[in-house]
């Protein structure tokens, strides 16, 4: 399989997700996206197309990210999206893991999130 089919693929389940997967002010989509490099996720009130918080590993200090994987890193990401999201008084919200499978990264990255009490 070439890069670009599995790119297409994902795309395509990105958009079947997104069709039945809707944000609101009271429970805003997480939508999910990682790179080779960055995981990056957003808060987004779809009635408004407004993004209500953000959060990444960009934002991390670096003290707290060198020598973990990138599987730990999206664990403290979710962690910091939690925190993020209860500062706007978000505490519910509905899961978008942008075509990519739940598994690794984003599975990780809902467990911290989880943890720091954000409920899908």
């Amino acid at each position: 399989m070439n890069a670009n089919f599995k790119l297409m693929q994902r795309k395509k389940r990105r958009k079947n997700i997104r069709a039945k997967v809707k944000g609101t002010a009271l429970r805003p989509r997480l939508a999910v996206f990682k790179s080779n490099t960055h995981f990056w996720v957003q808060f987004i009130n779809d009635e408004k197309g407004q993004t209500l918080a953000t959060a990444s590993d960009i934002k991390l200090a670096k003290s707290t990210i060198t020598k973990k994987t990138k599987t730990q890193i999206a664990f403290l990401v979710g962690e910091l999206a939690a925190k993020n999201a209860k500062a706007k008084k978000i505490s519910k919200v509905i899961f978008d893991r942008g075509g990519y499978k739940y598994h690794g990264r984003v599975k990780a990255f809902a467990g911290g999130a989880r943890k720091a009490g954000l409920e899908f």
